[in-house]
């Protein structure tokens, strides 16, 4: 950050007073300027014994299998951010059924919150952000082209917990 927000002026790194860490402050109007990890919502959409699938025609990762899944915008729950990104990527109807994952991942200022869903119907096409979108059995997930490390842990997590009625992990499988 080089700007402040509220006045223009410059900002600079320093710890502000009862704070344990620095932050950006700004140099004129002494605004506090804090960076926080953005939020990722999605969801492992299934009909039956198929999953959805979108190969990306954005990077990061253009080309990569994903599951719906992107930044949860201001005003909207975390559900009904799963739900639009669904249907912006891939044209689908989804009913949430629960929150399937949460991790954590500092190193690139994330947090993902990935539920279970069911998809209303099967007609499906891509969005804007899809090359292609596929509805595919267990036993077909392109494993070597997906397009990020959760993608993996949550589908190796929906395909544990299919037909049962537990939902959160809550933590990383793996450090990121």
């Amino acid at each position: 950050m080089r700007f402040c927000a509220t006045c223009g002026a410059d900002v600079v790194l320093s710890r502000p007073e009862g704070d344990d860490r620095e932050r950006f402050v700004c140099t004129r109007c002494a605004t506090i300027h804090y960076v926080n990890p953005k939020i990722v919502v999605g969801s492992v959409c299934t009909l039956g014994d198929r999953l959805l699938l979108c190969r990306r025609a954005i990077e990061p990762r253009v080309g990569y299998w994903t599951i719906p899944a992107g930044w949860l915008e201001t005003g909207e729950t975390v559900e009904q951010g799963a739900a639009r990104e669904a249907w912006e990527e891939a044209c689908a109807r989804i009913e949430i059924e629960g929150v399937l994952a949460v991790y954590s991942m500092p190193r690139i200022a994330q947090v993902q919150i990935l539920f279970r869903a069911r998809l209303v119907d099967a007609e499906v096409a891509p969005g804007p952000e899809s090359q292609e979108v596929r509805l595919i059995g267990w036993d077909e997930i392109p494993w070597d082209e997906l397009a990020f490390p959760t993608v993996g842990w949550a589908l190796r997590r929906a395909r544990e917990l299919r037909g049962q009625d537990q939902w959160i992990t809550g933590l990383n499988p793996e450090p990121i």
